[in-house]
């Protein structure tokens, strides 16, 4: 039975120190815990308070962010919009020059096929009035007789002028 109830003078010292530990740990022990506790409570209020503070600042960035965003966009949208405008400027510019440059060619080619023209009646003129020359001279150089010979060098001559062409 012994083990089941201590013995007086056992359970005085077990009393008497568990006393004295508690009177050290109520002075020095305690005060020192409960700072401790106290100190990382308000460490932890401080980080939930910064916390709160980094959410803040983090919305008023991304709505800073958005709104960037959107300006980007839109600078965007106006740069393309300008640049549309300055491509179909000079997309016309450049069919006006083209027109132009073919209304120019165009005319350059009928004032050539008309030179081209007057220069080929030109020697049409000079062929026919070389053949003329050249029958008269045949004629006169046979110094026909009568009619009918002049008709005959003449038939014979435009004969040989159309197997000719």
């Amino acid at each position: 039975m012994d083990l089941l109830i201590p013995s007086t003078g056992l359970l005085f010292w077990m009393s008497l120190t568990f006393l004295v530990v508690l009177f050290i740990l109520w002075k020095f022990g305690f005060p020192v815990i409960t700072s401790m506790v106290q100190e990382r409570k308000a460490f932890i209020d401080d980080s939930l308070r910064q916390a709160r503070e980094a959410n803040e600042r983090l919305a008023n960035i991304q709505k800073e962010g958005e709104s960037i965003l959107q300006e980007a966009r839109d600078k965007q949208a106006q740069i393309l919009k300008e640049a549309a405008a300055t491509r179909d400027a000079i997309v016309e510019k450049a069919q006006v020059k083209a027109r132009e440059e073919g209304a120019r060619l165009i005319n350059d080619a009928k004032a050539e096929i008309e030179q081209e023209k007057k220069a080929a009646i030109a020697d049409i003129r000079k062929q026919v009035a070389e053949l003329s020359v050249e029958i008269a001279e045949k004629v006169l150089r046979q110094n026909l007789k009568g009619d009918k010979a002049q008709m005959d060098l003449i038939d014979r001559m435009l004969n040989d002028v159309s197997s000719n062409e």
